[in-house]
């Protein structure tokens, strides 16, 4: 009961944090800075990584293209350049992606160990940034949404993988993971899909839909990339700061691994609208 209450309130002050700073630019920047430091700590625990590099490297990819294009509201210059940072982290993903099919243990040679960091991680932080500003516009409904989603996904895939999941979706990786369960978030997150397309007025519900099938699916790979690493590192958790979940990448393994494929889809309705 204890372990229970611990759960729900550091889960509560999670949200009311995460929700908060959605209100205001400089908190989202500042907070998301914050989340993204902690998370490539417990990163570089997990696969032994020393240097203290990752995080000049993040803090400098996080300035130029999430600080500057938010808060200068501007992307001049920098148009092709985020859009290199976009294909090389969605590639070191599909290089994920299959280590993810692979019996064999990641390799975490030292460059490759710098690699995963840089567009595994921090990146991704860029990316949520600039999906709170898409199209130049601080539109932070849009992150939000695509939090809801994420939160609707794991939360129904629990809850049905529990009552009626009989088939394993990956048991080498994650043994309590079934198909059963991750089609019942998909489910509902392409419901919840409906509702965030109502009272956010942001994007049309079919783009929504998209957006749940694609964080939905991309999501609950990023968490099996997540719990594979863990597996290598012979940990439950990333992390301890969240009493009774673990840590902070434990909450953000879906959603950093498919904030580049949002901000893509982003993009491609800007060119083609």
């Amino acid at each position: 009961m204890k372990e229970t209450i611990t759960r729900a309130l550091s889960g509560i002050l999670f949200v009311s944090l995460l929700v908060a700073s959605l209100l205001n630019q400089h908190a989202l920047i500042i907070l998301f800075f914050v989340f993204g430091i902690i998370a490539i700590a417990e990163f570089k625990k997990l696969i032994g990584l020393k240097s203290f590099a990752p995080y000049v490297v993040f803090t400098i990819l996080y300035f130029i293209f999430g600080y500057w294009q938010l808060l200068m509201n501007s992307s001049e210059g920098l148009d092709e350049a985020t859009q290199i940072l976009q294909v090389i982290t969605i590639f070191v993903q599909l290089l994920l992606i299959k280590d993810l099919f692979s019996e064999k243990v990641i390799p975490l040679f030292i460059t490759k160990r710098f690699i995963l960091t840089t567009f595994y991680v921090s990146s991704a932080f860029v990316f949520l940034i600039l999906i709170a500003n898409f199209n130049h516009t601080f539109t932070p409904k849009l992150l939000l949404g695509s939090f809801i989603i994420v939160w609707v996904n794991d939360s129904f895939a629990y809850l049905v993988g529990k009552n009626f999941g009989k088939q394993k979706l990956f048991p080498s990786i994650s043994p309590k993971k079934t198909v059963e369960g991750f089609l019942g978030g998909l489910l509902f997150s392409c419901i919840a899909s409906y509702f965030i397309a109502t009272y956010t007025e942001t994007l049309n519900f079919n783009n929504w839909l998209i957006l749940a099938v694609i964080i939905s699916v991309i999501g609950t790979i990023g968490d099996l990339i997540e719990s594979k690493f863990k597996r290598q590192a012979n940990v439950k958790d990333s992390g301890v700061i969240m009493p009774g979940h673990g840590g902070l990448l434990d909450r953000f393994d879906s959603i950093i691994f498919a904030a580049p494929f949002i901000y893509l889809f982003l993009r491609i309705l800007h060119y083609v609208s």
